[in-house]
């Protein structure tokens, strides 16, 4: 099991759970599978799990896997895989936060249910897209070579 980690919330220090092992197995599948598919497309930039990123003076986050637009830095993608012990913070704190930046694609990664759900940005905010299970695969239409099933993702 990996270590507890902070990220700073509008300003408050919130010091998150260590993520367990099967929450640490699905991070590395998923980073597995989209940095083979960012390999040929320099335009993206694939972070180190949890890698803190600013997004204000008083916001500091970390999520389960970023990509940022290599041009200007920008976050592009962020996934966060929800920690059954400490969903709160991402399900409801995070998520408010993913509406006002507005990174173009946001995937929530639920180990509790074996879903992803699946947001694109609007100029409204995050508009689900889809929620994935079972047989279904997880892709990116800007990234033709990712794909993964959502049974493999939360596989054993």
């Amino acid at each position: 099991m990996s270590a507890g980690y902070e990220e700073i919330l509008d300003g408050m220090p919130t010091l998150r759970a260590p993520p367990g092992e099967r929450h640490e197995r699905i991070c590395q599948r998923l980073h597995a599978r989209v940095a083979a598919s960012l390999a040929a497309f320099p335009a993206a930039q694939l972070l180190a799990c949890r890698a803190r990123i600013q997004i204000t003076p008083d916001t500091a986050i970390r999520p389960d896997l970023a990509v940022l637009t290599t041009a200007n830095a920008k976050l592009w993608l962020a996934a966060e895989v929800i920690n059954p012990a400490d969903h709160h913070t991402d399900t409801v704190i995070k998520k408010a936060l993913y509406e006002e930046i507005r990174p173009a694609r946001l995937w929530m990664i639920d180990p509790r249910y074996d879903n992803v759900e699946v947001y694109h940005a609007t100029p409204y905010g995050l508009a689900l897209q889809t929620i994935l299970a079972g047989s279904e695969l997880l892709t990116e239409a800007l990234w033709p070579s990712f794909e993964i099933s959502i049974r493999e993702l939360f596989g054993p």
